[in-house]
């Protein structure tokens, strides 16, 4: 048996240290051994491509461990369900039960998140629970894959799953199951998923059954207790380090719909005072009038989420999250949305601004980690009747990006990597979604000029286009942002590319239908493409390196136009066949100096004539958006005067401010 020493001070442990190691890597390798039985017996492509994530917690509900490639939004949010479960249930847990949830409002993230628990007993004694999430490609609502930009209320979103038991004392509750499945569109592939969620979170517990064999009961419960203050006590040592203080900053929504154009700040304060971080997030806008909301569990997992980005070597557990104050305000704003307000549409929200600007925060805090805006999550969903397969009539074609990562202080951003929402996020194999689904995808490529300029670079964007072939029925929705609050740039760096869709693009039938739309009908044919943002650069991209802008343009990351316009880089090209290019030291000098020159007062003019040159051809969206601060309309290059000023004024702040003149 382990010894177990007498505890002599508050960061002493009881545990000797083998022990405490051994026990606290087992915990580790139970969630890693049940997420790896739940990819490998999910029914459905999505969940197959790790939009999921797994935990394991003590009986109080307190998260002991979670899995390495967790997705970020659901890992904050792990033990929220499972408190609110054992407070709905109390002493009515038994052995053998398993439990649903997916309510937002109590924990979750959003109805297509489905959370299966599984209460671990040692005897007659509830000592852990087992939680595997995943992401159901369907849960019912007014279009397929139950994202709706123009719901109001979560009634046209989907199933409202709180906590329910679905296996009793190990019996399995089949009209409950029914029940649940029944009112989504996929029910077959639903049931397959959540019996495969099932069985993962009993591997958990025969895991944690087998270490209590060994160990005992009370060296088990200990251990969780051990691993939880070990990570809270190096987490607040690791903040006493630093400098006491208050930061401020606010990212953006691009719109609320009911308040006509200008985009929707949501703040972010960080305080460090002694060993304590507190976030206050109640200066943020009231709710908007789309599903783009935000419940408090899943602001709690972007903050959890943007705040470990700092401290890599830390896990989170409840060590962590315990020791963090959040202030949300009053229930009813975008990032604390009250029942029945809509919430799906967050994991494109307000979750992606919340730890934009929490990197923002820690970037001032420890320049030497700084990084640049990212790239926005999108999702783009396509449902209908699939004519060439009787048995698996309706079809739901789930599509995420890759996309360009903030450039850091003295590296480029990371090209084509997966959402700020999701790192472990696998690029879902075209081959397969062809094979599941009547849409062939025509290209997926780099984006040139998708990375904000700055000293450092940051990564490129995918442009991925596609086609409907033999459907019937069939709808598009897009759940996306940064149309107009477009990546930003830090410390001089420039703004990436915005996100936004194009119908039919290249034909006379093209039509740009933005970042956010639902129940857009397709027919046989249709074609559409999607480019997701850059990163935005880091420094003034004045000072980048000529190599640096040389490679880049060999590579096919810059363009020499964009080279030239961003960089101050003249490049000549002596054979562009066998990528032999030149730059041109005299010329790349005098540009330099001239945009140096001239750059604070292209800000400054005349929004509507910027506006106007745009829709007469002769500035691009890049000269607009990098160049003069101009915002329009990108399908009409209407002027959007309240976004224009917003954009220049952060422009201001983030890249004009370190330009020297």
């Amino acid at each position: 048996m382990a010894q177990i020493r007498t505890r002599k001070s508050a960061n002493a442990r009881a545990l000797d240290p083998v022990t405490f190691e051994i026990l606290r890597n087992s915990f580790s390798n139970s969630v890693e051994l049940m997420a790896q039985q739940f990819r490998l017996t999910c029914h459905s492509f999505v969940i197959y491509a790790q939009d999921f994530s797994c935990g394991l917690a003590d009986a109080n509900g307190d998260t002991v461990s979670q899995g390495e490639q967790d997705i970020a939004v659901q890992v904050g949010t792990q033990h929220l369900v499972c408190k609110n479960i054992i407070e709905e249930y109390q002493s009515d847990i038994h052995p053998g039960d398993v439990f649903v949830s997916n309510d937002p409002y109590a924990g979750g993230t959003h109805f297509n998140d489905v959370r299966v628990l599984r209460p671990i007993f040692a005897g007659d004694d509830l000592i852990a629970w087992a939680m595997a999430n995943g992401h159901w490609s369907d849960v019912g609502g007014s279009v397929p894959g139950s994202f709706d930009v123009r719901a109001r209320e979560h009634f046209g979103e989907g199933l409202r799953i709180s906590p329910v038991r679905v296996w009793s004392r190990g019996d399995f509750l089949s009209d409950v199951a029914k029940l649940i499945v029944g009112n989504t569109r996929a029910p077959e592939d639903n049931l397959s998923d959540l019996n495969s969620q099932a069985e993962a979170t009993r591997v958990c517990e025969r895991e944690i059954l087998r270490l209590v064999g060994r160990y005992g009961k009370g060296v088990i419960t200990l251990a969780f207790s051990e691993v939880i203050a070990h990570v809270a006590a190096l987490f607040r040592s690791r903040i006493a380090e630093l400098e006491d203080g208050t930061w401020t900053t606010s990212d953006y929504l691009d719109s609320d719909p009911a308040h006509g154009e200008g985009m929707i700040p949501i703040t972010v304060s960080l305080t460090i005072k002694g060993d304590q971080l507190s976030y206050d997030l109640s200066k943020s806008s009231p709710a908007v009038a789309s599903f783009m909301n935000s419940a408090a569990g899943a602001t709690l997992s972007g903050i959890i989420a943007g705040t470990k980005r700092f401290f890599p070597d830390i896990p989170i557990n409840a060590g962590l999250i315990n020791s963090i104050n959040v202030e949300l305000g009053p229930v009813g704003s975008v990032i604390n949305a009250a029942w029945p307000t809509a919430v799906s549409g967050f994991v494109s929200g307000s979750f992606e601004k919340v730890i934009s600007a929490i990197f923002e925060l820690w970037s001032q805090i420890m320049p030497e980690r700084a990084i640049a805006c990212s790239f926005n999550l999108e999702y783009l969903l396509i449902g209908g009747r699939d004519v060439r397969l009787a048995e698996r009539p309706i079809f739901m074609w789930y599509d995420w990006m890759v996309g360009g990562w903030g450039a850091r202080n003295g590296f480029d951003g990371a090209s084509a990597a997966s959402a700020l929402f999701g790192a472990g996020f696998a690029s879902q194999p075209i081959e397969g979604q062809e094979r599941l689904n009547p849409v062939v995808t025509t290209h997926c490529r780099i984006v040139a000029d998708s990375g904000g300029p700055g000293e450092f670079r940051g990564g490129c964007g995918v442009e991925k286009g596609g086609q409907l072939t033999d459907a019937e029925l069939t709808i598009m929705s897009y759940c996306c942002d940064r149309s107009r609050s477009i990546p930003w740039g830090v410390s001089g760096g420039l703004p990436a590319t915005p996100q936004g869709l194009w119908m039919n693009p290249d034909s006379p039938r093209a039509e740009y239908l933005g970042a956010v739309f639902s129940n857009v009908e397709l027919v046989s044919g249709d074609a559409f493409s999607r480019p997701s943002s850059g990163g935005g650069g880091f420094g003034d991209p004045l000072n980048r390196d000529l190599q640096a802008v040389l490679d880049d343009v060999i590579d096919g990351y810059v363009t020499t136009s964009r080279a030239g316009l961003d960089y101050g880089v003249i490049i000549n090209s002596a054979d562009p066949t066998i990528h032999n290019w030149i730059v041109d030291s005299d010329a790349t000098l005098s540009k330099r100096e001239y945009i140096r020159q001239n750059r604070h007062t292209w800000l400054a003019e005349d929004a509507e004539v910027i506006a106007r040159r745009y829709r007469s051809g002769e500035l691009s969206q890049l000269d607009l958006i990098r160049q003069y601060g101009v915002i329009v309309e990108w399908g009409t290059g209407e002027l959007l005067v309240n976004t224009t000023k917003q954009h220049r004024e952060l422009l201001r702040q983030r890249a004009a401010t370190s330009w020297a003149h």
